[in-house]
């Protein structure tokens, strides 16, 4: 079980660096606050494609994997949904304390999501 949860925990650390600053462009960013638009929604497909990838070596069935996938999907892109639309709205500055501030937040949330995936991979392998 260590091992199991070890092996998830990196892996998810892992998919959210890749997804989150090495395959997110422009076009992602600047449609992250508009719902109409594609980017936010391509940007969280990218990370529960990643996640699934990890997913799938945590012994879990089907089921429960989809239903994962889905609800980190809808936390990612309404997380990001509603820091976009912050950004948007403030037009704040990366040499700001605000942004990053912001951008904590956001980054905290998307690692709660975390966590609580972390503990139904836990549960669910518990014997």
């Amino acid at each position: 079980m260590d091992l199991l949860f070890l092996w998830a925990l990196v892996g998810l650390q892992i998919k959210h660096f890749v997804a989150d600053y090495t395959l997110q462009w422009p076009s992602m960013i600047a449609g992250k606050c508009h719902f109409n638009r594609a980017g936010g929604y391509v940007h969280a497909g990218i990370h529960i494609l990643l996640t699934l990838l990890v997913l799938v070596f945590c012994d879990l069935p089907a089921t429960l994997i989809a239903m994962l996938l889905v609800f980190e999907f809808i936390v990612h892109y309404a997380t990001d949904y509603a820091k976009g639309s912050y950004d948007c709205a403030h037009k704040l500055n990366a040499n700001t304390r605000h942004f990053w501030v912001v951008h904590g937040a956001d980054q905290l949330v998307h690692q709660l999501t975390y966590a609580i995936i972390l503990a139904v991979i836990v549960y669910s392998n518990l014997p």
